[in-house]
């Protein structure tokens, strides 16, 4: 089976985290695909889109509803891992506004227990612009120490921290393609991948993100199994 491990060493070094100056500030990257942002003790996700699988079965499509439990359980670890006394969700924390009375009881304990562990800010998303209930402050928008952390990215925004658009990176390798969410900067606009468990992906090269980033500048990060592969742009390809 081909891996990211199998990258050239033209290729900076594979590494369990990876730090990147964005902004002025530092962020220590994680293989899940969280950011922590250690002068902040703040932990920055996107995309969580728990209840997903519970959205699907009320359309018809009969899946497991398990992806909440696995999303929690992977922050929990951040948390840990971490020592963050912040989260901050960018957006679509839940795939549909109804998804927050949807938890199984057992999901919304283990929420609940998250959200009285650490300050949660949820920002809103398109697929949940409603404020709610369930612990911590809900905003629309945040801006902090000269950032502006919101869902959607803008083009010619300077600072921006989002998610949305769900970035995804595709390499060659040993004659194969592999593809995986990644992290993408440029100086201006930093994108976090989807964070929650069923998520998909978009490819970076593809139209989605036509004129958002400084081509020149860019900078990508691949999130492995437990490594992150920071690539050259050169290295990229589309599908």
């Amino acid at each position: 089976m081909t891996s990211l491990g199998a990258l050239r060493s033209d290729d900076r070094e594979e590494a369990e985290t990876a730090f990147l100056r964005f902004g002025g500030h530092i962020f220590e990257l994680l293989p899940s695909g969280a950011a922590y942002w250690r002068a902040e003790r703040a932990l920055l996700v996107a995309d969580l889109h728990l209840e997903k699988m519970s959205s699907f079965a009320r359309s018809g499509q009969l899946l497991p509803p398990y992806d909440t439990r696995v999303t929690l359980a992977r922050l929990e670890a951040d948390l840990g891992r971490t020592g963050a006394q912040t989260v901050i969700a960018l957006g679509d924390s839940f795939h549909r506004d109804e998804g927050t009375r949807s938890l199984l009881e057992g999901d919304r304990a283990r929420l609940r227990e998250l959200t009285q562990r650490a300050s949660w800010l949820w920002l809103s998303g398109n697929h949940d612009p409603a404020p709610h209930g369930l612990g911590g402050l809900c905003l629309p928008h945040l801006e902090r120490q000269g950032l502006v952390l919101t869902h959607e990215p803008s083009h010619g925004a300077n600072g921006l921290i989002a998610g949305h658009l769900h970035p995804a990176a595709r390499v060659m390798i040993n004659g194969r393609s592999v593809r995986r969410p990644c992290f993408v900067h440029d100086g201006r606009i930093l994108l976090l991948p989807a964070y929650g468990a069923t998520t998909g992906s978009i490819n970076i090269l593809g139209p989605a993100f036509t004129g958002l980033f400084h081509w020149e500048a860019l900078q990508v990060t691949m999130l492995g199994r437990d490594r992150l592969y920071p690539v050259s742009p050169r290295r990229l390809i589309n599908g």
